[in-house]
């Protein structure tokens, strides 16, 4: 195994077989954001969702996937460029035979109906190791606007510069997945459990790329205290029992949702601070 690959998966907790494999998916992660960043990829594109909160800003909680957003609108943009980077990062550090495909949205259904449009595409970025990984990329080509990026700095698998999401607007997204998001008519717990890490680190709400967002894909011109109606009225109405359920895989200590309850996010909803 080459060095690389193996000092960045030593850092992690390999206790147990499900512990050893997030750590592998976060390793090949970063591997594949070290490719896009040689590739060039962060000149045109910003990475943004659980999985960036995990990696650049510490949110303890397991993320599988990985999401990308253009900085401006392409409808002719081709992930496929940045293929062969990516397989280049893998082989640097001693994981040869990657695979990547371009998925058909029409065998995904509308998983995320409140999100999945004809501009996302979506692959798979797969490899064998005790089990086989893959983990799916979404590119968004024709992305709400009215966003800030900021350069993060990923130390392994080599120094490299990550174009992200700014906070505000990484809370954006979230907040508005936690309202509007349909999920084969279950909820998921990981939109909670964010929404959560926002409010207690005083991340502050850009509204205005919100608002973006609302317009784009729920075609509603809707004001702040509107949408502060709704957030409310699916913090209160919501089966918590089965937010807690869908999370539960993804966290590292389960104690952290004893106290979670529809008061609690009620009262939560209440500390959210705006940009």
């Amino acid at each position: 195994m080459n060095n690389i690959y193996n000092d960045m998966l030593v850092t992690y907790d390999l206790t147990t077989p499900i512990k050893k494999r997030n750590a592998t998916f976060e390793v090949s992660q970063q591997i594949i954001l070290s490719g896009l960043a040689t590739g060039g990829f962060f000149d045109k594109a910003a990475f943004y969702g659980g999985t960036c909160l995990r990696i650049f800003h510490n949110l303890n909680r397991f993320s599988e996937d990985m999401d990308f957003s253009l900085l401006t609108q392409d409808e002719n943009f081709n992930f496929e460029n940045y293929f062969q980077p990516i397989i280049d990062a893998f082989a640097s550090v001693g994981r040869d035979h990657v695979e990547i495909k371009k998925k058909d949205k029409k065998t995904f259904g509308r998983v995320e109906s409140a999100f999945l449009k004809e501009k996302t595409d979506m692959y798979d970025v797969s490899f064998n190791t005790e089990r086989a990984i893959r983990i799916k990329v979404e590119v968004d080509t024709c992305p709400p606007m009215k966003f800030y990026t900021e350069q993060k700095l990923m130390l392994l698998p080599k120094s490299t510069f990550v174009r992200c999401y700014t906070l505000p607007d990484l809370f954006a997204r979230k907040i508005h997945a936690l309202v509007f998001r349909n999920w084969k008519n279950r909820v998921k717990g990981r939109d909670w459990y964010d929404f959560e890490w926002y409010v207690r680190n005083g991340v502050k709400l850009d509204f205005e790329h919100l608002h973006e967002r609302i317009i784009q894909f729920n075609n509603a011109d809707m004001s702040r205290n509107e949408f502060e109606t709704l957030l409310i009225n699916k913090l209160a109405t919501t089966d918590i029992d089965m937010v807690k359920a869908d999370v539960v895989p993804f966290v590292k200590d389960t104690s952290e949702l004893k106290i979670w309850s529809n008061d609690y996010f009620v009262q939560l909803a209440a500390m959210i601070k705006y940009q």
